[in-house]
């Protein structure tokens, strides 16, 4: 183990704190080391793995379709990529999907498309994007840009211009930001790695009316919220509106890297041929896993019911914490199993604890602990993490 370890550090570009484990296999909400130690697995892969590590269905449909075809570019039709699209629209507010690989690149696409819209509709100078503070949207120029974070913007400027920023969840700061420039608004309906912060009820119907009344496009991330995560299949539909354009990623391949960007077809009809491109964009093999998960997610709506009711049960677990340790917990939040638990210190040394004791969860915004277990997480899984927590919550006090 430590002569891998080593090996990794010496070999792969420093770009993440990475825990002391090499995991090998996994199965369900499991993980295992080489040694076969087992953790209980409560990041998700970052909100990936919607239905766990290795789900029977999502290996299968890889097995099958690598053994068929695994990548013919966009060049031509793809079976199962047009029937992941007819999945999609079937299922959301969209006519119209644009595949790539990432989160990152099909924020790109959206600010590309609302560009492009705005141009063929209005004016060359219609071109900025209104974003939110504290929002992640990639790492790439024009999604971390978009980013309202400036420690993520710290040693790459200069940044790409036409973004503005304004606080989240505040109607009367993006009414006064939008001018004759402004063509989007692009928001995460929970925002994820800004700390789980769940809006007003009314916000959104609020931007929704602003973004129509002035003409502009608005843009949903659901990179992070989407394909069942918060107790819907978008998260936008929490909050009763519809957007123009929406990303996606992260669940939606069901572990295999995938993105989409999903528009109106007023909106989609900007996209021409040449326009935008993705070699490995929406590739037989990523669509055919992308299917066996959203499928899977979908079927008879158990899964997303039962995520409405783990998430709540997690939720009144961890209110109890902060009730026991009012001093350490600030807030509990978030919707479906998009849970943040914001404390009133740091939160690294809870994440080590809990790794060390063969739980994993996550930290952002430095004192929020994220949770995003696979959606077949159980009870006593939930039960567990809470006795964990409780215990080192009670040294920490």
């Amino acid at each position: 183990m430590k002569r891998i370890l080593e090996e990794s550090d010496r070999l792969i570009m420093n770009t993440y704190n990475r825990f002391p484990v090499v995991f090998v296999k996994g199965r369900g909400t499991s993980l295992y080391t080489d040694d076969g130690k087992e953790f209980l697995d409560f990041v998700a892969g970052i909100a990936v793995n919607v239905l766990g590590h290795c789900h029977p269905r999502v290996v299968v449909a890889i097995q099958k379709q690598a053994q068929r075809l695994i990548h013919i570019s966009n060049l031509y039709h793809i079976e199962p990529q047009i029937k992941l699209a007819r999945m999609l629209v079937q299922h959301s507010f969209a006519d119209r999907v644009f595949f790539c690989n990432s989160g990152a690149e099909a924020v790109e696409a959206a600010i590309k498309l609302a560009r492009k819209y705005a141009k063929e509709h209005y004016d060359e100078n219609r071109y900025e994007i209104i974003t939110a503070q504290n929002s992640f949207h990639g790492r790439t120029f024009g999604a971390v840009t978009a980013t309202g974070q400036e420690r993520f913007h710290r040693g790459f400027e200069p940044l790409v211009p036409g973004f503005r920023y304004v606080p989240f969840d505040d109607i009367s700061a993006l009414k006064e930001a939008i001018n004759e420039r402004t063509c989007a608004v692009l928001l995460e309906p929970i925002q994820g790695e800004g700390g789980v912060r769940v809006p007003s009820e009314d916000y959104l119907k609020e931007v929704r009316e602003l973004c129509d009344h002035n003409g502009i496009l608005l843009i949903l991330d659901e990179v992070q919220t989407g394909i069942g995560r918060t107790g819907r299949l978008f998260a936008y539909e929490h909050f009763g509106i519809k957007p123009d354009i929406m990303t996606l990623a992260k669940a939606l391949g069901g572990g295999v890297p995938i993105g989409a960007m999903l528009a109106t077809e007023r909106v989609a009809r900007s996209f021409t041929p040449g326009s935008h491109a993705s070699t490995f964009g929406g590739n037989p093999l990523a669509t055919r896993a992308a299917l066996a998960t959203l499928e899977t997610v979908l079927e008879d709506g158990i899964l997303i019911k039962e995520c409405q009711r783990l998430g709540a049960y997690f939720m009144e677990r961890l209110t109890e914490l902060k009730k026991l340790y009012p001093e350490l917990v600030v807030d509990i939040r978030g919707k479906g199993l998009m849970i943040g638990m914001e404390l009133s210190v740091p939160c690294a040394q809870v994440v080590k604890e809990c790794f060390e004791q063969g739980i994993l969860i996550n930290c952002t915004a430095e004192r929020v602990l994220r949770f995003t277990p696979p959606l077949i997480v159980t009870e006593e899984e939930i039960d567990r993490v809470v006795k964990t927590l409780d215990e080192i919550l009670g040294r920490l006090s």
